[in-house]
């Protein structure tokens, strides 16, 4: 459920890149704060609480399919939280989100603004590969989305950043274009929490289509500003 857009007056006045493979990076230090011992156990505890609810998943297509889940990656006490689509065959093969090719160009789209796989945390709105040539169907992704709202919830990120299509669609509908949705801040409204979103193209279609790099870096600036005013530790 979206609750409001939110407009957006701080976007950096550098020129756009036509890439994110650039040595430009952002040398800002957010202020630190202390993460107490029962967070990290009572997340760490939920989380997998939450992985065991979907390897017990009965009669899903998805999972039989794969070989192993793809359930997360980074930091899990990270106030950022990256929401990916699905897992490709690298993924399935290691375990993690955003492996192989893919998962190169998004350390460089992080390492653009000065993050690192172990200052945020990863997940995908499906957990399983899915079929070849075909992206997960209606019924796949509302059972998923179940799944990812408590994934979010447990997380509790002061900002969601849905990378692709399947992301936006399991979060804010499937009557929405990845194109016209993107690079806005949303106040999204999860189980009654809300939180900051923003959508962006999935790295794996940045690799098909090279020229909406300039976008997506767009897109990280704001990521990055917004980073920056809440002051977000790491």
């Amino acid at each position: 459920m979206i609750k409001k857009d939110i407009n957006q007056n701080d976007i950096l006045n550098s020129e756009l890149l036509n890439a994110i493979d650039y040595n430009y990076k952002y040398s800002d230090k957010p202020i630190k704060r202390l993460k107490t011992k029962p967070i990290l156990e009572n997340s760490l505890s939920e989380l997998e609480i939450l992985k065991k609810k979907i390897n017990n998943i009965e009669d899903c297509e998805l999972k039989k399919n794969s070989s192993k889940i793809v359930f997360n990656d980074g930091n899990h006490l990270s106030s950022i939280m990256i929401i990916g689509d699905y897992p490709n065959q690298k993924d399935d093969e290691m375990g993690k989100p955003l492996t192989g090719e893919v998962g190169a160009l998004f350390d460089k789209m992080l390492n653009a603004i000065n993050l690192t796989r172990k200052k945020i945390y990863i997940t995908n709105v499906i957990n399983y590969l899915p079929l070849i040539n075909r992206k997960p169907t209606l019924s796949e992704l509302n059972r998923y989305t179940e799944f990812l709202k408590e994934h979010i919830i447990t997380i509790n990120p002061t900002i969601i950043i849905l990378m692709g299509s399947t992301a936006m669609d399991a979060i804010l509908g499937s009557n929405k274009t990845i194109s016209n949705e993107r690079g806005k801040w949303k106040e999204v409204i999860i189980r009654g929490k809300n939180f900051k979103t923003i959508i962006t193209f999935h790295p794996a279609y940045l690799l098909r289509k090279p020229d909406k790099k300039k976008f997506s870096w767009e897109d990280l600036k704001l990521i990055r500003n917004e980073i920056l005013k809440q002051k977000i530790n790491f």
